[in-house]
Protein backbone atom coordinates (compact mmCIF):
# COMPACT_ATOMS: atom_id res chain seq x y z
CA UNK A 1 0.00 0.00 0.00
CA UNK A 2 1.60 3.77 -1.07
CA UNK A 3 2.31 6.36 1.31
CA UNK A 4 -1.37 8.05 -0.14
CA UNK A 5 -3.43 5.22 0.53
CA UNK A 6 -1.98 5.50 4.05
CA UNK A 7 -2.34 8.79 4.70
CA UNK A 8 -5.87 8.39 3.40
CA UNK A 9 -6.42 5.20 5.59
CA UNK A 10 -5.50 7.33 8.78
CA UNK A 11 -7.72 10.14 7.75
CA UNK A 12 -10.51 7.41 7.21
CA UNK A 13 -9.59 5.57 11.10
CA UNK A 14 -10.70 6.99 14.34
CA UNK A 15 -8.44 5.44 16.01
CA UNK A 16 -5.48 7.90 13.93
CA UNK A 17 -4.99 11.13 14.01
CA UNK A 18 -5.23 11.73 10.60
CA UNK A 19 -8.28 13.92 9.24
CA UNK A 20 -9.14 16.58 6.77
CA UNK A 21 -8.77 19.08 8.56
CA UNK A 22 -4.82 18.37 9.18
CA UNK A 23 -4.06 17.87 5.48
CA UNK A 24 -6.26 21.20 5.09
CA UNK A 25 -4.02 22.64 7.49
CA UNK A 26 -0.82 21.46 6.13
CA UNK A 27 -1.66 22.19 2.59
CA UNK A 28 -2.38 26.04 3.64
CA UNK A 29 0.68 26.13 5.12
CA UNK A 30 2.87 24.95 1.82
CA UNK A 31 0.97 27.16 0.02
CA UNK A 32 1.55 29.94 1.91
CA UNK A 33 5.33 29.23 2.48
CA UNK A 34 5.34 29.14 -1.33
CA UNK A 35 3.36 32.54 -1.34
CA UNK A 36 5.85 33.96 0.91
CA UNK A 37 9.20 32.42 -1.05
CA UNK A 38 7.97 33.93 -4.46
CA UNK A 39 8.03 30.25 -5.90
CA UNK A 40 5.35 28.66 -7.97
CA UNK A 41 3.71 25.31 -6.55
CA UNK A 42 5.66 23.22 -8.69
CA UNK A 43 9.31 24.48 -7.54
CA UNK A 44 7.64 24.40 -4.28
CA UNK A 45 6.50 20.75 -4.77
CA UNK A 46 10.20 19.98 -5.99
CA UNK A 47 11.82 21.61 -2.89
CA UNK A 48 9.01 19.11 -0.73
CA UNK A 49 10.47 16.48 -2.65
CA UNK A 50 14.12 16.94 -1.97
CA UNK A 51 13.92 18.15 1.71
CA UNK A 52 11.19 15.15 1.71
CA UNK A 53 13.69 12.14 0.34
CA UNK A 54 16.94 13.86 2.84
CA UNK A 55 14.04 13.49 6.06
CA UNK A 56 13.41 10.08 4.91
CA UNK A 57 16.86 9.22 4.76
CA UNK A 58 18.19 11.12 8.05
CA UNK A 59 15.18 9.03 9.86
CA UNK A 60 16.24 5.61 8.09
CA UNK A 61 19.87 6.73 9.71
CA UNK A 62 18.19 7.39 13.20
CA UNK A 63 15.71 4.21 13.35
CA UNK A 64 19.06 2.02 12.22
CA UNK A 65 21.05 3.72 14.95
CA UNK A 66 18.86 4.34 17.44
CA UNK A 67 15.42 2.53 17.21
CA UNK A 68 12.15 2.99 15.79
CA UNK A 69 10.61 4.44 19.18
CA UNK A 70 12.85 7.39 18.62
CA UNK A 71 12.26 8.42 14.68
CA UNK A 72 8.37 8.29 16.22
CA UNK A 73 9.37 10.59 19.35
CA UNK A 74 10.92 13.05 16.36
CA UNK A 75 7.83 13.02 14.65
CA UNK A 76 5.68 13.36 17.45
CA UNK A 77 7.66 16.43 19.09
CA UNK A 78 8.83 18.25 15.96
CA UNK A 79 5.29 18.02 13.52
CA UNK A 80 3.29 21.34 13.39
CA UNK A 81 2.56 23.91 10.95
CA UNK A 82 4.97 26.51 12.07
CA UNK A 83 8.26 28.02 11.98
CA UNK A 84 10.71 25.68 14.45
CA UNK A 85 14.27 25.46 13.90
CA UNK A 86 14.30 22.70 16.33
CA UNK A 87 12.73 20.15 14.01
CA UNK A 88 15.50 20.92 11.86
CA UNK A 89 18.21 20.10 14.34
CA UNK A 90 16.38 17.02 15.40
CA UNK A 91 16.90 15.32 11.72
CA UNK A 92 20.27 17.13 10.25
CA UNK A 93 23.41 18.52 11.22
CA UNK A 94 23.67 21.70 10.31
CA UNK A 95 26.28 21.07 7.46
CA UNK A 96 23.49 18.49 6.53
CA UNK A 97 21.00 21.30 6.25
CA UNK A 98 23.27 23.18 4.42
CA UNK A 99 23.95 19.90 1.92
CA UNK A 100 19.37 20.06 1.71
CA UNK A 101 19.26 23.29 0.87
CA UNK A 102 21.91 23.18 -1.87
CA UNK A 103 20.58 20.42 -3.40
CA UNK A 104 17.20 21.37 -3.52
CA UNK A 105 18.45 25.12 -4.90
CA UNK A 106 20.36 23.16 -7.53
CA UNK A 107 16.98 21.28 -8.95
CA UNK A 108 14.74 24.29 -8.65
CA UNK A 109 16.98 27.41 -9.03
CA UNK A 110 15.82 28.93 -6.13
CA UNK A 111 18.72 30.16 -3.15
CA UNK A 112 20.30 28.12 -1.13
CA UNK A 113 19.82 30.86 1.42
CA UNK A 114 16.13 31.01 1.31
CA UNK A 115 15.43 27.33 1.21
CA UNK A 116 17.75 27.04 4.35
CA UNK A 117 15.45 29.89 5.69
CA UNK A 118 12.79 27.51 4.73
CA UNK A 119 13.86 24.39 6.71
CA UNK A 120 12.13 25.25 9.73
CA UNK A 121 9.03 25.63 8.14
CA UNK A 122 9.10 22.77 5.58
CA UNK A 123 10.86 20.08 8.20
CA UNK A 124 7.67 20.53 10.41
CA UNK A 125 5.36 19.58 7.74
CA UNK A 126 6.42 16.44 6.22
CA UNK A 127 6.37 15.65 10.32
CA UNK A 128 2.99 16.45 10.30
CA UNK A 129 2.14 14.96 7.58
CA UNK A 130 3.85 11.62 8.65
CA UNK A 131 2.22 12.07 11.82
CA UNK A 132 -1.47 11.75 10.45
CA UNK A 133 -0.80 7.72 10.68
CA UNK A 134 -0.28 7.51 14.53
CA UNK A 135 -2.57 6.02 16.39
CA UNK A 136 -4.85 7.63 19.10
CA UNK A 137 -3.84 5.22 21.69
CA UNK A 138 -0.28 4.82 21.68
CA UNK A 139 0.18 2.28 18.81
CA UNK A 140 2.12 2.12 15.43
CA UNK A 141 2.17 4.37 12.65
CA UNK A 142 1.85 3.03 9.32
CA UNK A 143 1.57 6.37 7.61
CA UNK A 144 5.33 7.06 8.84
CA UNK A 145 6.25 2.97 8.23
CA UNK A 146 5.74 3.54 4.81
CA UNK A 147 7.56 6.93 4.78
CA UNK A 148 10.55 4.70 5.92
CA UNK A 149 9.27 2.19 3.51
CA UNK A 150 10.43 -0.71 5.05
CA UNK A 151 10.13 -3.59 2.42
CA UNK A 152 12.82 -1.51 0.81
CA UNK A 153 10.69 -0.74 -2.51
CA UNK A 154 11.83 2.76 -2.58
CA UNK A 155 8.37 3.93 -3.95
CA UNK A 156 8.03 6.54 -1.80
CA UNK A 157 7.83 10.67 -2.16
CA UNK A 158 6.58 13.17 0.00
CA UNK A 159 5.81 15.81 -2.55
CA UNK A 160 3.85 13.33 -4.59
CA UNK A 161 1.57 12.42 -1.59
CA UNK A 162 0.92 15.85 -0.78
CA UNK A 163 0.11 16.28 -3.93
CA UNK A 164 -2.56 13.54 -3.91
CA UNK A 165 -3.83 15.20 -0.68
CA UNK A 166 -4.43 18.33 -2.34
CA UNK A 167 -6.23 16.79 -5.48
CA UNK A 168 -7.89 14.63 -3.41
CA UNK A 169 -9.55 17.79 -1.56
CA UNK A 170 -10.33 19.68 -4.54
CA UNK A 171 -7.22 22.04 -4.19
Amino acid sequence: MGLFDQILGAVANPNQQGSLGQLGGIMNAVEQLSGNAGTDSSTMQTIMSVVGGQVRSALQDKQANEGSGVVQDIVNQFAGNSHNPDAVSSIFSAGMAQQVAQMASQRTGVDANMIQQMLPMIVPLVLKFLQSGASTSGGGNPVLNSFLDSDGDGDVDIADAMRMASQYMGR
